[in-house]
């Protein structure tokens, strides 16, 4: 039996609160904690909300930390698969899968690799969590990229493990929105986020390959030069910006590797 499963419910409009109540009446290791909806919600209001679960354990015994979006599914031992892996690599400090949806399959469609881990489903390590500082409350989003990003340049080891998947049900960046403008504030994202020139260039020529044809990709990369002629303000450290430009130049020198 667990010993305990926070579940924050931040003022969500659908049937959540209403769930979670009837499972925590039948098991008391369940505890639904309730926060105000804001109206200007924000990716920061994620944050929040894990804080105000991450303080109703900080008082127990435990080593790996899972954050776990309510918009997802997968198999009954999806969970158990993932713990096996810390005792497995000491140096593990995040572990995760690829996702599917609506036909995307992250381990297939993105650039971001195997040491990516997307933060729909997030296991680290407590040392690393603690490490790391938490996730950093940025409203603008890229709130797990930053965690498992910063947890690399301090020496641990991030994993998707492919051999799984999650199912998302909600298109990434796109709630209240289409797509085309999520690809216009993924755009943004890239740049503020310290994401290099050259490997936007290339991300967008692959992203006008998938439909719609061009549009997408185009709003991509309008996202990103709008936000570098605003010189929008960066939530990361010049060393994590470093660090990241590295990465993507040493996949882009792996992928003309290939050819």
């Amino acid at each position: 039996m667990p010993e305990r499963w926070i579940i924050v419910d931040d003022g969500s409009t659908d049937r959540t609160a209403e769930i979670v109540e009837g499972y925590a009446k039948r098991y008391s290791w369940i505890e639904l904690v309730r926060r105000t909806q804001h109206r200007d919600r924000s990716f920061a209001g994620k944050v929040h909300s894990f804080n105000a679960g991450f303080e109703r354990v900080q008082s127990l015994q435990f080593e790996v930390i899972g954050n776990l979006d309510a918009d997802l599914s997968f198999d009954a031992d999806y969970l158990d698969f993932l713990m096996r892996k810390f005792p497995e690599d000491p140096k593990l400090g995040v572990a995760g899968t690829p996702f599917i949806e609506n036909g995307y399959d992250s381990a297939k469609d993105s650039f971001e690799g195997m040491n990516h881990v997307a933060g729909g489903c997030q296991l680290f390590r407590r040392e690393c969590f603690e490490q790391i500082g938490g996730f950093i409350a940025n409203p603008a989003g890229g709130v797990d990229w930053i965690a498992v990003t910063t947890a690399r340049m301090k020496g641990w080891k991030t994993r998707s493990f492919a051999e799984k998947r999650f199912h998302h049900y909600r298109t990434l960046g796109t709630a209240g929105r289409s797509s085309v403008a999520a690809s216009f504030s993924y755009g943004e994202k890239d740049y503020y986020l310290g994401g290099s020139p050259v490997w936007q260039l290339f991300r967008v020529a692959y992203r006008m390959t998938k439909r719609p044809v061009l549009i997408e990709g185009l709003a991509l990369l309008s996202g990103y030069c709008w936000a570098a002629l605003r010189r929008m303000k960066r939530p990361v450290s010049r060393e994590l910006m470093r660090f990241h430009r590295r990465e993507q130049m040493k996949k882009l020198r792996a992928i003309f590797a290939l050819f």
